[in-house]
């Protein structure tokens, strides 16, 4: 595992988004496993002004995303697909018909394995990008005595829908269920990003980077089995858990 210490968030979204522009720069119709959630937000960020400059051109690249609610269609303001669109795919030229977000509606096993077929179609993601969950949860593969291997539905921890409470009027919208890649499904890509930042990550950061140990209580932790993993840190959060680059 290779990490990656920046000077502050900005620098280490910068450092990422330039990783996926020279990927897509060196192969164009890559494909991109693409993550929601505050943490990649300045990383679209940056994409859309590299885009718009002319730096990097998206109209082959197909993406599939980490995971998205159960119960809420794509059009809600807080479902994945919304966010990916408003956030990303609306802004740079990429054909929406090559971007994948599941389904949230309906029946939400098929929908499941839907994403799990788009994983594997036209070959596993070149680059899958990641946030982590204060419990060190993986898109939403929640901590727990066990972790599934492909996409699957997963019922959320109380954590994490307090952590997700606040994109909600009141916490009783927030979904309980969710779609999600496992964690063979991350495991599977070629490169796997990963990017934290705050001190609320401190213990599941530490537990990814400051030892040797792989447990399901923190899933990020499977990421040490990966040959090409690239965790990417700020110098406060680094400092925090003891990480001495």
């Amino acid at each position: 595992m290779k990490v990656i210490v920046t000077e502050n968030y900005d620098a280490s979204c910068a450092v990422v988004a330039e990783m996926i522009r020279d990927l897509v720069k060196s192969k164009p119709a890559c494909k991109l496993g693409l993550a929601t959630g505050g943490t990649p937000v300045p990383i679209y960020k940056k994409l859309i002004e590299m885009n718009k400059a002319g730096e990097v051109d998206f109209s082959q690249v197909h993406t599939v995303n980490l995971d998205e609610y159960c119960g809420i269609p794509g059009t809600h303001d807080q479902s994945y697909r919304y966010f990916m669109d408003t956030n990303l795919f609306d802004h740079i030229n990429i054909d929406k018909a090559n971007t994948f977000v599941a389904n949230g509606m309906g029946d939400f096993e098929a929908n499941a394995a839907e994403l799990e077929a788009k994983v594997r179609e036209g070959g596993v993601a070149d680059l899958q990008l990641l946030g982590i969950g204060n419990n060190g949860h993986i898109a939403f593969n929640e901590a727990s005595d066990h972790l599934i291997s492909v996409a699957h539905i997963e019922t959320l921890t109380e954590s994490t829908i307090n952590a997700n409470a606040r994109f909600f009027e009141k916490k009783e919208d927030v979904p309980t269920k969710a779609i999600t890649m496992g964690m063979g499904d991350i495991l599977a890509a070629k490169c796997v990003v990963l990017v934290a930042t705050g001190t609320a990550k401190v213990p599941a950061i530490k537990g990814l980077i400051m030892d040797n140990v792989i447990t399901t209580q923190n899933p990020s932790t499977m990421l040490k089995m990966h040959e090409n993993a690239i965790v990417v840190i700020d110098k406060e959060l680094a400092d925090a858990v003891g990480y001495k680059a």
